[in-house]
Order: C-alpha cells, then sequence, then structure tokens
C-alpha cells in the first residue's frame, strides 16, 4: 500500500486516494476469479446450503489463470428465489482469515483446500429407451436364448423386469443397464452372447464394452452399482447376489423367492453395498471364487445379515472346475418346468441357505438354523424319439419358400435349410441342455405351419 500512497503524496486528499487505489486492488484481484462457465450440467454442483441441498444448481468460483475451485462452499446457487446462497471468494477469505490472494496450486495437492466432488453422471433416457425398441429383440441373442430356454411370456418378464436392452455396439449384442435405487442409470454393460449356446463371445476377442465409453462423453463421472439394484426399492424378499448379469437374470426365473442383483465381477466394495443394509443377503460365488467371497461377507456383516453358499464348492465335479462353472450353468442343468409347478419344494438349491424368510422377517441366528436337503431333479434324456417324430413330420410338409415370422423376435429366411440345419444338430446333441433351444424352435415352426394349415381347411 505504501507505493500507492507515495504516489498521491502532492495531493492533498491523500487518505482519499489511498482507500481509492486500494479499492481498485482490491477489485482488481477479486476479478481472478470467476463462476464457472456453464459446460454442461457437470459443471453445476449440488448447494452446499441446508436449507437448499439441490443438484445441479450450483456454480462454483474458479481461479481464471489455474482454472482451480477455491472451496465447495464458493459459488452462487441458481434459485435466487428459493435458495438465494451466494458466498463469494471475499467474504471466503475474510471468514477464514485469508490474506485475499488466490489459493495457491499445492493448497489443493496437500489437502488445505478440498477439490469440491464431482456428480455422478447418469445415461441420458433417450439412449436407454433406444435400446429397449422390441424390433432389436430379434436381433438380441442373449434375448433369443432365453426365448429357447423360457418362451416368450417368461422372457418378456424378465426384460421388463431387468430393463435389459440391445445395442449396435455389435450385432446382436446385450446391454446391461446398471439402474441403480433411485431409478438412475449408472451405466451399462455390452456384451455379445450366442444365440444356441448362451455363452460369451470370447473370439477372436472378449466382447466386453461400456455404454458411458460408446456415447464419447468426456466429461462423464462413473460410479457403478449393483446391477438389478433397482429391484430393491420394489420388495423386502432376500437378496441373492451373483457375479454375472446372466446368471441373475436366469436365476431370477427359476428362483424368485429372491431378489437377484449381480456385482458385475468378481471383486465389489462395501459402498457399492451400502443399498443392502438390514437386508437378508445369500452370496452365490463362481466356482474358485467361494474364499474371496466369504471374505467379503465379513466385510459386509455390518451392513447386512450374509450367508454365503457353498453349493458350487459341494456340487462341482473337476471339470466344472475346468470350465468355470457358475450358479447358471447349475440351474440349466435342471428342469425348469419343475420349478413352476404349484407343488414344487425349495429344491438343493436353497441347501445351504436357511428356510426361506418371509418378507420384512429377520433370519435366525445361525444356531437355530435349519437346513432342508433335497434332490435335484438333472434333466438327463433322450430327444431320439421327438427328433424321428419331426423328422417324419418335415419329410412331408409343405414349407413356405418366402421368410416366416417364427415368433416376435425371430423370422426364418429359409425354411429348409433352417429345419435341415436344426435337424442335424440335434442329432449331434442329442439330449444336451444346452442344445434344447433347438428343439424349441422345430416344435414352433411345426405349430406354425400346422395352425396355418388349418386354417386353409376352414374356407
Amino acid at each position: 500500500m505504501a507505493q500507492f500512497v507515495k504516489i498521491c503524496s502532492t495531493c492533498a486528499c491523500r487518505a482519499a486516494c489511498a482507500i481509492y487505489i486500494a479499492n481498485l486492488f482490491f477489485m482488481k484481484t477479486e476479478f481472478s476469479f470467476k463462476l464457472e462457465p456453464y459446460k454442461g450440467m457437470n459443471s453445476r454442483y449440488r448447494c452446499p446450503s441446508p436449507d437448499c441441498g439441490k443438484d445441479k444448481t450450483f456454480t462454483l468460483y474458479i481461479d481464471t489463470e489455474t482454472g482451480e475451485y477455491i472451496h465447495p462452499t464458493v459459488g452462487r446457487c441458481n434459485r435466487e428465489s428459493n435458495c438465494g446462497y451466494h458466498y463469494n471468494p471475499k467474504q471466503y477469505f475474510q471468514d477464514n482469515n485469508i490474506a485475499f490472494d488466490k489459493p495457491h496450486p499445492n493448497d489443493y495437492k496437500f489437502g488445505l483446500i478440498g477439490y469440491p466432488s464431482k456428480p455422478i453422471s447418469f445415461i441420458p433416457v433417450e439412449v436407454f429407451k433406444a435400446s429397449l425398441d422390441p424390433n432389436a429383440f430379434e436381433e438380441n441373442h442373449f434375448v433369443q436364448f432365453l426365448i429357447h430356454l423360457f418362451g416368450v411370456e417368461v422372457t418378456t418378464q424378465l426384460v421388463n423386469r431387468y430393463f435389459f436392452g440391445s445395442s449396435s455396439y455389435w450385432n446382436g449384442a446385450t446391454v446391461f443397464w446398471q439402474i441403480d435405487i433411485k431409478g438412475k442409470i449408472r451405466t451399462g454393460k455390452i456384451m455379445l452372447y450366442s444365440p444356441d449356446t448362451g455363452k460369451r463371445v470370447k473370439e477372436p476377442f472378449n466382447h466386453i464394452a461400456w455404454a458411458h465409453k460408446a456415447i464419447k462423453d468426456p466429461e462423464f463421472e462413473i460410479k457403478q452399482c449393483l446391477f438389478g439394484e433397482h429391484l430393491l426399492s420394489e420388495s423386502t424378499k432376500p437378496v441373492a447376489i451373483v457375479e454375472s448379469e446372466k446368471t441373475a437374470i436366469i436365476a431370477s426365473a427359476y428362483l424368485p423367492q429372491f431378489i437377484w442383483l449381480a456385482t458385475g465381477g468378481l471383486v465389489f466394495n462395501v459402498d457399492k453395498c451400502s443399498v443392502l443394509k438390514g437386508r437378508n443377503v445369500v452370496l452365490f460365488p463362481d466356482i474358485k471364487a467361494f474364499d474371496k467371497w466369504t471374505e467379503k461377507a465379513n466385510e459386509l456383516s455390518s451392513i447386512a445379515r450374509i450367508e454365503v453358499s457353498d453349493l458350487l464348492e459341494r456340487k462341482a465335479t473337476e471339470a466344472d472346475r475346468n470350465e468355470g462353472l457358475d450358479l447358471a450353468d447349475f440351474l440349466l442343468r435342471l428342469n425348469y418346468e419343475d420349478f413352476v409347478k404349484p407343488e414344487v419344494v425349495v429344491t438343493e438349491i436353497l441347501s445351504s441357505i436357511v428356510s426361506l424368510p418371509s418378507e420384512n422377517s429377520i433370519m435366525p441366528p445361525p444356531e437355530t438354523v435349519n437346513y432342508h436337503l433335497h434332490t435335484e431333479k438333472v434333466r438327463s434324456e433322450s430327444w431320439s424319439e421327438e427328433i424321428f417324430e419331426l423328422e417324419n413330420y418335415f419329410s412331408s410338409a409343405v414349407l413356405p419358400s418366402n421368410s416366416l415370422r417364427l415368433n416376435s423376435f425371430s423370422t426364418i429366411t429359409d425354411c429348409s435349410l433352417f429345419v435341415e440345419s436344426h435337424l442335424s444338430t440335434l442329432h449331434q446333441n442329442n439330449g444336451k441342455r444346452s442344445f434344447m433351444p433347438y428343439l424349441g424352435r422345430l416344435n414352433n415352426l411345426r405349430s406354425i405351419l400346422d395352425a396355418d394349415s388349418n386354417t386353409h381347411q376352414s374356407f
């Protein structure tokens, strides 16, 4: 300040000039900070006012030279009439007895001033809706596999439950949306499956991609959640957790007594599982993951009542271990029809779990648990008789020369080639559960041809 006063030494109003010049100095310093320009919703934050707290309404002050933020509370809420919060840099420095200077970059680096945490980004709703186009399901390999396992009606229920959609990232790909408990779409895992075996396509490379990268938003702030998390808001059923999204979907068809969720990977953290607070939870680890998930159960014990199923550890053969068996593989060996019969009892799949608790119930302590052991029904059969009958039928059937719609998801472009290839595949894989879709497709075609024949005869 002395240098400014000295300049005005000949002025009669020396003191007034000093104050004026000092004000100019302070104005210049404050102008080295400004409200962050709008760069999309990622440049707007949650208002720190306890009376407001609205998200995406708060603009932070930044250093115009470095682009750094001053403090998470220094900024202005755009809800001027309802909130009116405005805390400028000068007020912040005065309140904290800090010289009115811009923060040094090291203040952020060493934690003297905290960086404001970036808000979580979400997938645009229009992207999500586009993936659920019913017409795209005709080409969706995973959807086709489910149809041949469970039929169109059950598959439709599964789609409506988990909202998995179709992706053009690869022809026939599926996107498994991660929808949080509030209904916000965190991201989606894009994967490609074989429509016949339901196995992931790993050649010539592992077909896995992410929706938040596919939309090419460089500012996207990802924070994943459990797959199926949105179902927690709808029911208080006990929760079952597996690794794979595919496994969660298939298991939910077999065992709807649980809310089936997926971690999406071998490793998952406590933060991701915080939504399970107070729940009854059973973990179903894949082969070779039992020890890791048992450790994880101990970490989660402060959040929920956790059990770890050792079903696969007990049931898996050496061949199963070499193939990396998971719960879906085990379930697909069982006859699905047995699970939907009214008189069906809880099968061995629940043998490592307590008697199934009702909603809002508390699991009894371990010493009072009653385990129920049942022998599962493994579907071991020969399709020779049915294959022979289909061969006889199609040998004399009049097949349409044009394309034929098999169901709401599939269209046959060459019926003769379709029948020939399916019968050949069935002969080579007679009785193998994973090839049962071929049998189902031929029977569907036969039903359509019979119905068409009856229609013509009625005229």
